[in-house]
C-alpha cells in the first residue's frame, strides 16, 4: 500500500530550495537573505518554513556558522540538481548557428519547386552552414503528420487544406503562360495578337497529372467549355521540356515553373489566351515549431530568397 504521508507531502518550492542552497554555501543567514534579495526576518520564516516540511533543524547555529545536519548533507546533491534544472528551463533558447549546427532540414515540395526553388536554396544553405543538408520530401496524404511531428520542417507549394494549427507566409504569385518549342511549324511566327483563343483550341496539348494549382486550369478550361486537345499526360515536369523542344505540343503551366523551363531548354514562352485564377506559392509550418529556433531560421531563409520573386 502506498504511504499516503508521501504520496500527500506537499512540493518544496524553488525559493526554499534556493535558501537551502545558499545557507548551505554561506553558513550564514545574513548573507543568504542578502543574495536573495530578502529581508533576515522573511529568510528566517522561510527556515521555519523548511524545518516545518522536512521535520529536521537543517541547520544548527555556532561559532563557525549555521552548519548543515546529516539530513541536509543527504539532500544537498539533490538541490543542487533540481535547481540546475530549473536554471536551464528559465534560460532562453540557444540562437541557431548555421556555421557550427550539424542539421539536416526537411522541406515538402513539389516537383516544379524541385526545379525552381530547390537550387538556389541548396547553394544558399551550404554557403552558410556546411553542416546543414536539405531533404526534399513529396507532398502526399501525411503531410499534415509530418509537419505536425517534426518529420518535415517546412512545406512549400499552394497548399490551401493547410489550415488549422499552420502558419503560413506567402512568397509569390503565380499566373499561367503557354510554352513551345521554338521552331513551332504553326507559330513560331506569331505574334502575341495572332496566338489567341481559337489558335490555342487548335493545337495540340500536353495535359499534367492535375495538382492542386492544376484544378485551377481544369476547372476553367470546364467552365469556358474550351476545347483542349491532350495529345500527352504527364505527372509532372519530368521530361517536358525534352518533349517540347521535339515536338508541336504546347503546354500550360504556372509562370515560374514556365519561365525556368523555358530559359534552361531555349523554349518559347507565351501568354495564356484565357484568364485562369492565379495562386500564390506559400511555405508552410505547423504551430508546434513557430518558436523554434531552427525552423524559424530555414522560414527566413525561405523568405529571404523567395518573396516576390518574378
Amino acid at each position: 500500500m502506498a504511504d499516503n504521508n508521501s504520496t500527500n507531502a506537499a512540493l518544496l518550492e524553488p525559493k526554499l530550495l534556493r535558501l537551502l542552497e545558499l545557507l548551505y554555501s554561506t553558513r550564514s543567514v545574513t548573507r543568504a537573505a542578502e543574495l536573495l534579495g530578502q529581508s533576515q526576518p522573511t529568510v528566517s520564516i522561510w527556515l521555519a518554513k523548511l524545518r516545518e516540511q522536512l521535520a529536521d533543524p537543517l541547520f544548527v547555529r555556532t561559532a563557525e556558522g549555521m552548519l548543515p545536519t546529516p539530513r541536509t548533507e543527504s539532500l544537498i546533491g539533490g538541490v543542487r540538481e533540481v535547481l540546475e534544472g530549473l536554471r536551464r528551463l528559465s534560460e532562453s533558447p540557444v540562437p541557431f548557428d548555421p556555421a557550427t549546427a550539424q542539421r539536416r532540414f526537411v522541406i515538402c515540395m513539389t516537383d516544379a519547386s524541385h526545379i525552381t526553388l530547390l537550387p538556389e536554396l541548396l547553394a544558399h544553405v551550404r554557403a552558410l552552414g556546411p553542416g546543414l543538408s536539405l531533404s526534399a520530401s513529396r507532398i502526399d496524404g501525411h503531410l499534415e503528420e509530418a509537419l505536425q511531428s517534426g518529420a518535415a520542417d517546412l512545406a512549400l507549394g499552394f497548399l490551401p487544406w493547410l489550415d488549422t494549427g499552420f502558419y503560413q507566409q506567402t512568397l509569390y504569385a503565380q499566373d499561367w503562360i503557354c510554352l513551345a518549342n521554338p521552331r513551332h511549324p504553326r507559330i513560331t511566327d506569331a505574334t502575341p495578337e495572332q496566338w489567341n483563343l481559337a489558335v490555342y483550341q487548335s493545337e495540340s496539348h500536353i495535359g499534367i497529372t492535375p495538382g492542386t494549382s492544376y484544378q485551377l486550369l481544369d476547372h476553367t478550361v470546364a467552365a469556358l467549355r474550351l476545347k483542349r486537345q491532350i495529345r500527352l499526360e504527364l505527372p509532372g515536369f519530368l521530361g517536358l521540356s525534352a518533349i517540347l523542344s521535339s515536338s508541336d505540343l504546347v503546354a500550360t503551366l504556372p509562370r515560374q515553373i514556365g519561365e525556368t523551363l523555358a530559359r534552361q531548354a531555349g523554349l518559347r514562352t507565351l501568354p495564356c489566351p484565357f484568364e485562369v485564377q492565379g495562386f500564390a506559392v506559400k511555405q508552410y509550418w505547423h504551430a508546434r515549431f513557430h518558436h523554434d529556433n531552427a525552423n524559424r531560421w530555414l522560414r527566413g531563409v525561405c523568405a529571404n530568397l523567395f518573396i516576390h520573386k518574378p
